[in-house]
């Protein structure tokens, strides 16, 4: 429903991507997917605008977020309003980027697939060649969550690519955020005979899946991003001892390689490079984000990497009202 009726509306596009890049993914997920862009009300090629790429929460791809919404608004809705209230003109893109692991981390693994490429070789000049917009200088990405840890990955590994980034919530401290649930995903398996395999597939055979069987998915996926193992199903694997809960040091020092608290340590000065570094994260994250978050504002304090981090009273979810905050300042940053 939106607000305004009244209000002027921009366009959504709805696209059909091939890719080359995901050719033989491990995954064999599709490599023909849904793009969808938006363009702000009265829109117009001539005029060159900055490019924003939306990098969704795990379970969640680019069509989630520019779907109807009952009493609320998506993503185009959402834009429609900030460019009535004065944002700055962009073209916002929505890539799908889901995976049978159900989401993505937005990075290249041999788990998953080549994202990172994807995104940023495929995606991007896509959409700029058709819609006359992003370019060197001119070109943000932002996500919530799974996406904000896109955003925090791309920023450190992709600044000469990106020039503006906004980390809503995103996965960092991964010893806050995985150590305590990854005892409960080991008790999990422990019917199954401690065999990711078998309690993947009893889980997928149910006709509903239940809350706590989603968030063992999540965590068991993110082996296949930050410790694949392709011997193994889905390329998964725990980095601890399912039985004894004991800590498998090479296994974990795989995952904390992927932390962005931990890759700052080396990509950090990469920052900045950047115009704007925006984050933010409820204090009361379910998640424990929170600290990682601070951990990371702290690390750009240190190196005097101008940036904005903003905490608010709020948990992870349903923190979408968050956009209304770092999307002017990415337009704005980038125009």
């Amino acid at each position: 429903m939106r607000r305004d009726h009244a209000a002027p509306r921009g366009q959504l596009h709805r696209l059909v991507h091939q890719s080359v890049v995901l050719d033989g993914n491990p995954l064999g997920d599709p490599t023909e997917r849904e793009l969808h862009v938006w363009t702000p009300p009265g829109w117009s090629a001539e005029e060159n605008l900055p490019l924003l790429v939306d990098l969704t929460g795990y379970w969640g791809a680019g069509p989630s977020h520019t779907n109807w919404k009952n009493y609320g608004e998506n993503a185009p809705e959402r834009l429609d309003r900030l460019a009535g209230e004065g944002m700055a003109r962009c073209v916002v893109a929505f890539p799908d980027c889901f995976t049978s692991l159900y989401g993505n981390q937005y990075l290249n693994s041999a788990g998953s697939g080549a994202y990172a490429d994807y995104i940023c070789e495929e995606i991007v000049p896509t959409i700029e060649s058709q819609f006359n917009c992003g370019g060197a200088g001119r070109r943000g990405v932002f996500g919530k969550s799974s996406g904000g840890y896109g955003a925090a990955w791309h920023g450190m590994n992709r600044s000469d690519f990106w020039s503006a980034i906004a980390i809503n919530s995103g996965d960092m401290g991964f010893d806050a955020l995985f150590l305590p649930t990854l005892y409960d995903d080991a008790d999990a398996l422990r019917k199954f005979d401690y065999s990711i395999e078998k309690w993947i597939k009893h889980v997928e055979s149910q006709k509903k899946l239940k809350d706590k069987d989603r968030m063992i998915l999540m965590d068991l996926a993110m082996s296949a991003f930050y410790d694949p193992d392709p011997t193994q199903f889905r390329s998964m694997r725990l980095p601890i001892d399912p039985v004894t809960g004991e800590i498998i040091p090479e296994r974990w020092a795989n995952w904390l390689k992927h932390d962005p608290v931990v890759m700052f340590d080396t990509l950090g000065e990469n920052l900045r490079k950047l115009k704007l570094i925006y984050m933010d994260c409820g204090n009361e994250d379910q998640f424990r984000i929170h600290f990682g978050m601070r951990r990371f504002s702290n690390k750009l304090k240190a190196a005097g990497i101008d940036h904005i981090y903003e905490e608010f009273d709020d948990n992870h979810s349903d923190v979408d009202y968050r956009m209304d905050v770092f999307l002017p300042k990415l337009a704005k940053a980038l125009s």
